[in-house]
């Protein structure tokens, strides 16, 4: 009777789990014939950010919704292999895409409660599901999962099912893949990854966001030991090597959208022209652009800009504290953090708030640290200590400051500057710019004023000015009178004009050489004046100026039309290569997620096939006269980098709302602007040569050093006399000189042909 009764319960066991089985195996044969296609997996497109390189292949920007490297299997270290299986799927390479033993084994923890509560999924499985399904949790799904796993272990092999998991997987912070998790959380190649961080990054599948070791380190400790724990007990590991990784410390990358090169200007520039191209397909289908930068120039314009900039300020004193936050009587860097999260760093200027202060010394918290100010720290800061300052203005317990140190132990009070500046370079011979640094900190202002902002030139313009009138027939030693000049309300069409010299002083009669080596404005008006305006605007769309952007009015002759810098590079290149029209360009190639080259700037070198919009031999006098203007005149200051091939002119303009520099050899133009967003003055006597000069004199010194001088060489057609150089079927004249009036007793040259003017459009 008993074993009757033991059998009946047998009896429906069997026939529940054969009904199960039926049940499951009609399910299967219903699901199986619309599973989808594993074309998504055998033809593997995944989303791949755009990334923008340097010339020199250094990646300096990434823009897509998810950050992904792509690896092959065979690139992936065999101790990450390892540590994933540990973490994820011990019995991978023996299971055909469901683990039986995994499931029951999980089955029973999670029914006994004997530890954490288990999961079954195998890496096959997690597969399907990245690629196919959702992450609900309702049986038609998991019988998806499993029918799908079977379906990809059919036809795909263990190693192509393991590097698309490699690939694909999420890890925290935008990463997609391993391959990209390494840079992001490291700054490393996979291959360069210690033990300790490969285990770290093996335990981020199962949770990104509570196994991040950014935002929580400890549960990241946690995992990583379990990590270990599992790879020892596979055997792959030695208990030595277990035993050190455990101990070595997590150390994260404290930026972690940190490129190493600093072009942030670029880099917008060149998603802009990406974006514009494939619109929203820019960021997902693995686009590489790589750009004409050189690292070595970008981090120097990149130094030389923020020096100059904060030189300029320094001049003009501390403002006082940015802020004032309200401390507890005990505050904890727990709270102090909390009160500099409103704030960023910019580069080496660190954000910090004051705990302690005193005439003699401060206390202050920074990111990470508690720093000392004393002595000569605070000397720029020095006037805003003390109860005798108004407390509005007092640097006291509260006050949001900035620190600056060379080396981190001993600290400067500083401030963010209010002044704006912009450099960029490139080579004249082809227009490849070569850096561009577009404003003081990316992070607190995109506006790139490279490319955008339309600014007076002042008299960095008139060398196009003066070279209109060589092409009409003056030449570099034509005697021009510097003196006074007054125009009438009726002549100007508004007020009475009354130009001036910047220094105030008029030298009389002059050659044209010394009037510009000088930046004689009575005389820059006076040519403008013989030349014509209309001439002149017409001539200087040969340098890529736009006419619109500079009226036919006299003064032109002062720079008082607008330009970018970009556009003053490429005005210059023209002189610098001896004529030729090269328009600057930063995008040399991009390609396809495979490296198929869409697209490669064309070759337009200068004396190849770029146009001729210049007559080398006026090009030749302009340089001439320009390196005088470094040897000589208002650049002077630039012949402390010892070379003799610089050529060069500052610009100020009225009032001092704007400082250029914009100077050359035959391998590289440089152009330098500081000032005011909202323009302003920039205060007396900060000239272009004593604000953008020494800017352009640091980038230059940086990058062309060691390098040899390129020499000038005389092209025919010119010919020497008298210690000057005259375009030979003009010569020396007796009668070379102008009247007080500035016209040039020789007949002119004629204008430009026209068919050379409208080649320019």
């Amino acid at each position: 009777m008993s074993a009757r009764w033991l059998t009946y319960p047998l009896l429906l066991v069997v026939v529940g789990v054969f009904a199960t089985s039926l049940l499951l195996a009609f399910a299967a044969a219903m699901i199986w014939p619309t599973l989808p296609s594993l074309d998504v997996l055998t033809d593997y497109r995944p989303k791949v950010p755009l990334r923008i390189y340097s010339a020199d292949g250094k990646l300096i920007g990434e823009f897509g919704e998810e950050r992904r490297s792509v690896v092959s299997f065979k690139e992936v270290p065999k101790p990450l292999v390892n540590a994933i299986l540990a973490a994820e799927d011990e019995r991978y390479f023996q299971h055909r895409g469901v683990d039986y033993v995994g499931m029951a084994r999980a089955a029973f923890a999670n029914f006994s409660q004997i530890g954490p509560r288990q999961g079954a999924s195998t890496i096959t499985m997690q597969v399907a599901r990245n690629f196919f399904l959702t992450r609900e949790k309702t049986l038609t799904r998991k019988i998806n999962e499993i029918l799908l796993a079977f379906k990809i272990e059919t036809n795909l092999s263990k190693q192509q099912i393991l590097e698309l998991y490699i690939n694909q997987i999420y890890l925290g912070q935008r990463a997609y893949g391993f391959a990209s998790a390494a840079h992001i959380y490291y700054g490393k190649r996979l291959d360069q990854l210690s033990l300790a961080e490969t285990a770290m990054l093996a335990g981020l599948p199962k949770a990104p966001s509570s196994f991040n070791p950014v935002a929580n380190p400890a549960r990241a400790k946690l995992r990583q030991r379990y990590v270990l724990r599992r790879m020892r007990e596979m055997n792959v590991i030695s208990a030595q090597q277990q035993a050190d990784a455990d101990q070595q410390p997590l150390t994260i990358k404290n930026e972690l959208n940190e490129f190493p090169i600093k072009a942030e200007y670029v880099a917008e520039m060149v998603r802009q022209a990406m974006y514009e191209r494939y619109k929203e397909d820019a960021y997902s289908l693995g686009l590489r652009v790589h750009t004409t930068l050189l690292t070595q120039h970008q981090d120097a314009a990149n130094a030389a800009l923020r020096a100059g900039v904060l030189a300029y300020d320094q001049r003009h004193g501390y403002r006082g504290p940015e802020a004032y936050a309200e401390l507890p009587a005990n505050a904890t860097a727990e709270a102090l953090e909390e009160v500099l999260q409103e704030y960023a760093d910019s580069d080496d200027i660190s954000v910090a708030v004051v705990t302690e202060a005193s005439p003699r010394h401060i206390k202050a918290y920074r990111r990470g640290e508690w720093v000392d100010i004393t002595d000569a720290g605070l000397r720029f800061a020095s006037q805003f200590l003390g109860d005798r300052v108004n407390a509005n203005q007092r640097i006291r317990r509260g006050a949001i400051i900035r620190l600056q140190s060379a080396d981190r132990k001993r600290w400067s009070i500083t401030q963010l500057p209010v002044v704006e500046g912009a450099l960029v370079s490139a080579d004249p011979r082809d227009g490849a710019i070569r850096a561009l640094a577009g404003g003081f900190d990316f992070a607190r202002s995109q506006y790139n004023h490279v490319t955008q902002a339309l600014r007076q030139p002042g008299s960095s313009f008139k060398p196009f000015v003066y070279s209109a009138a060589l092409e009409k027939g003056f030449t570099a030693a034509s005697v021009i009178n510097d003196e006074p000049l007054t125009f009438s309300a009726a002549q100007t069409g508004g007020e009475l004009w009354e130009p001036k010299n910047y220094d105030g002083t008029y030298d009389g009669p002059m050659t044209m050489r010394q009037a510009l080596v000088r930046s004689k404005n009575l005389v820059s008006i006076r040519i403008i004046q013989a030349i014509g305006p209309r001439y002149a605007q017409d001539y200087i769309t040969r340098f890529g100026f736009d006419p619109k952007q500079h009226p036919p009015y006299l003064t032109m002759a002062l720079g008082a039309g607008n330009a970018t810098p970009l556009q003053m590079l490429g005005g210059y290149s023209v002189f610098a290569n001896g004529g030729y029209r090269v328009k600057p360009y930063v995008i040399q190639r991009i390609e396809d997620g495979r490296g198929t080259v869409l697209f490669e700037q064309p070759a337009k070198r200068a004396r190849d096939n770029a146009e001729r919009v210049l007559d080398e031999r006026n090009a030749f006098v302009m340089t001439s006269m320009m390196r005088d203007v470094v040897r000589y005149g208002t650049a002077a200051a630039a012949m402390r980098l010892g070379r003799g091939d610089l050529a060069g002119k500052t610009g100020t303009t009225n009032d001092f709302l704007d400082a250029w520099f914009a100077g050359y050899n035959a391998e590289l133009v440089a152009v330098a602007w500081v000032g005011f967003d909202q323009p302003k003055t920039l205060g007396r006597n900060e000239t272009g040569g004593s604000v953008a000069l020494p800017i352009w004199i640091r980038y230059m010194g940086a990058v062309l050093k060691g390098a040899k001088e390129v020499p000038l060489e005389t092209p025919q057609g010119v010919v020497s006399a008298g210690g000057e150089v005259y375009f030979q079927e003009f010569g020396p004249r007796a009668s070379d000189s102008a009247g007080d009036n500035g016209a040039e007793a020789a007949q002119p040259a004629p204008s430009a042909p026209d068919n050379v003017r409208n080649q320019l459009f």
